[in-house]
Parts: C-alpha cells; sequence; structure tokens
C-alpha cells in the first residue's frame, strides 16, 4: 500500500491523488463490455470487483484486433482481392472488401466477443 502525499493550498492540506491509468480498449473492447452486461452479468460482476475487467476487456480487444487483421489479409489473398485491383477497378475492390470485412467480424464477433 503507498503512502498519501499532500500538498498545501492555502490553509488546507490537499491529497495528491493520481487518477487510474483509462482502459485503452477499442470497438471490440466495447462490445465484449456491453455483452457482459447484457449476457454474463455474473461473470462482469466478477471480473469488476477483482479489477481484473479493464485488463481482460484490453485482452479482448488486442486478440480481436490481431484476429481481424490477420483474417481480412487471409480472406482477400484467397478471393484474389489485390492492390491492382484497386487500382483498375475500386468501385469492385470496395465490394469485396466490404463484404470480406463483414464476414471477418462475424467471425470475430462469434469466436472472441460473445462467449
Amino acid at each position: 500500500m503507498s503512502e498519501i502525499t499532500y500538498h498545501c493550498e492555502g490553509d488546507y492540506l490537499i491529497p495528491d491523488l493520481i487518477a487510474p491509468k483509462s482502459p485503452e480498449i477499442g470497438i471490440w473492447g466495447y462490445r465484449r463490455r456491453k455483452y457482459l452486461l447484457k449476457s454474463k452479468e455474473l461473470l462482469y460482476t466478477g471480473l469488476f470487483l477483482s479489477g481484473n475487467l479493464n485488463a481482460h476487456l484490453e485482452d479482448v480487444d488486442r486478440q480481436a484486433n490481431e484476429m481481424f487483421d490477420r483474417l481480412i489479409k487471409e480472406y482477400a489473398a484467397r478471393e484474389g482481392i489485390t492492390e491492382e485491383l484497386k487500382m483498375k477497378n475500386h468501385l469492385e475492390w470496395v465490394q469485396h472488401m466490404n463484404q470480406i470485412r463483414a464476414e471477418v467480424e462475424e467471425i470475430v464477433n462469434k469466436e472472441l466477443i460473445f462467449l
């Protein structure tokens, strides 16, 4: 346990408090948090009370980002979606990439977020 230090402001001693570090989570972490709150209340409460919620959300967010990026590249390569197609027919490339993105998003949600 750390000691609390104080500083003077006029006639008052004010504690030098430092706010806890904000969790560094993105969309996947927020989706996981929302899912836990809605569907897994006991797990959410246990993680929250143990102080492990933010670490869990950061970990899930990191794993989901890695999986998402990897699968996007794999699907694009498998379907022959290249930078060359992007240069020749940008609209077709966007259409294919949006379809791949939706498929991959569904997979990440199913395998990591909604467990």
